[in-house]
């Protein structure tokens, strides 16, 4: 090989390592990656999370991207197991790509999530069990509650608000069932409230009819369900049909738009905290709700709102760092305060804490006549602290 040749093939290898390592930063599109639940247990929360997404990417993309760049998005089924999800986040990373969203189940999401912290690869995710921000991950960020926001919630209307001394809880025997079982009964303690009746059941559970016998020999004055959407309308139906006359309470999970469908008349009466509700009165929320319904024909649970204001979450952070880098992006994100004055497509004022936590407005509902019904407006922790 000639001598003067060598300089140039060097200066080559040089500039090919470079492009490889910025990689994402230097494409021609913001590509991200979709890894939700589109079938298998999670199917009705995966495919609502991606229906969110899309919409606000066509909304963002339409209107010139982010930084004058488009979004370019690539959904993967994770088939509600950990290890398909584990697997596809690996994917993922190796494409190079920019951001992750999900997975939305959170073992899944807890098992997936050591992938893109390893090649610090930003992570939204609408898994609310606790301990997924509990592990200092500060590659992670919520698009909605987690359980130590929720939970002291729903906790304060069962011990204040019906007057409950004792509590039957009914939670799904997965990370998402047991971190909220643990958390609403720290909270419930910590408010002079006992659990009486602690009930584990499995995730795609169809016979309830145990669990809810138990409950009701507990003589609990409340009962408190907290499985995913199918088991939920299950549930619920059992608890109608076994004449149980007590407070039913829950999550999110237990009045979602799905869960109402599957159970009928047997929702009503349910009442819930909910981060997230399309009934909420808030005219971006009612908006969204149109034009949802307009782009997919039926009205979405709290997961499409989880997926379209993720998306817009990530815009904000990325317009706040002021360029499209993972890192500055990972930094932005950390402490970040997004108007929705200023960023509708937020739909309420929402705020990030260093963990990648959220804090925003949430609502107590009721489901009457098959429908959402918001009962109360409930202020931030951070604004309820101020009082």
């Amino acid at each position: 090989m000639p001598i003067l040749r060598r300089p140039r093939i060097i200066q080559a290898v040089a500039l090919a390592a470079l492009l490889a390592a910025t990689g994402a930063q230097a494409q021609a599109t913001i590509k991200i990656a979709s890894l939700q639940e589109l079938s298998g247990g999670g199917a009705t929360a995966g495919n609502n999370f991606k229906n969110g997404m899309d919409l606000a990417i066509k909304e963002i993309n339409a209107a010139g991207g982010i930084l004058g760049k488009k979004i370019e998005v690539t959904h993967a089924d994770t088939q509600s197991n950990p290890g398909v999800a584990k697997g596809l986040a690996q994917k993922a990373v190796d494409d190079n790509v920019f951001a992750v969203f999900g997975p939305g189940f959170s073992g899944s999401m807890i098992v997936s999530m050591g992938e893109t912290r390893r090649a610090e690869v930003p992570n939204f995710t609408g898994a609310e069990a606790a301990s997924i921000t509990a592990q200092g991950n500060p590659y992670v960020f919520r698009t909605s509650f987690g359980q130590a926001t929720s939970m002291p919630k729903v906790a304060r209307y069962i011990a204040n608000n019906l007057k409950a001394k004792t509590v039957a809880v009914i939670f799904v025997n997965n990370d998402f069932g047991k971190g909220g079982r643990d958390m609403v009964g720290k909270a419930l303690t910590e408010l002079g409230a006992k659990v009486v009746a602690d009930i584990s059941t499995e995730a795609g559970q169809v016979d309830f009819s145990a669990p809810v016998l138990k409950a009701k020999q507990s003589g609990a004055d409340a009962i408190f369900v907290y499985t995913n959407e199918e088991e939920s309308a299950r549930a619920l139906r059992e608890l109608r049909k076994q004449g149980v006359n007590k407070p039913i309470v829950g999550e999110t999970t237990l009045t979602g738009q799905k869960v109402i469908e599957l159970a009928g008349d047997a929702a009503n009466g349910a009442v819930a905290h909910v981060g997230l509700t399309v009934d909420a009165p808030n005219p971006l929320m009612l908006k969204f709700k149109a034009q949802f319904y307009q782009a997919y024909k039926y009205i979405p649970d709290h997961n499409g709102i989880k997926g379209y204001t993720g998306v817009y979450l990530m815009k904000a952070g990325i317009e706040k760092a002021g360029k499209i880098d993972r890192a500055a992006l990972t930094k932005a994100m950390h402490g970040l305060k997004v108007s929705a004055a200023k960023e509708p497509g937020v739909l309420m004022d929402v705020s990030v804490d260093d963990k990648g936590d959220l804090d925003r407005e949430s609502f107590l509902v009721e489901v009457k006549d098959g429908r959402q019904v918001v009962r109360d407006v409930l202020p931030a922790l951070s604004a309820a602290a101020k009082k």
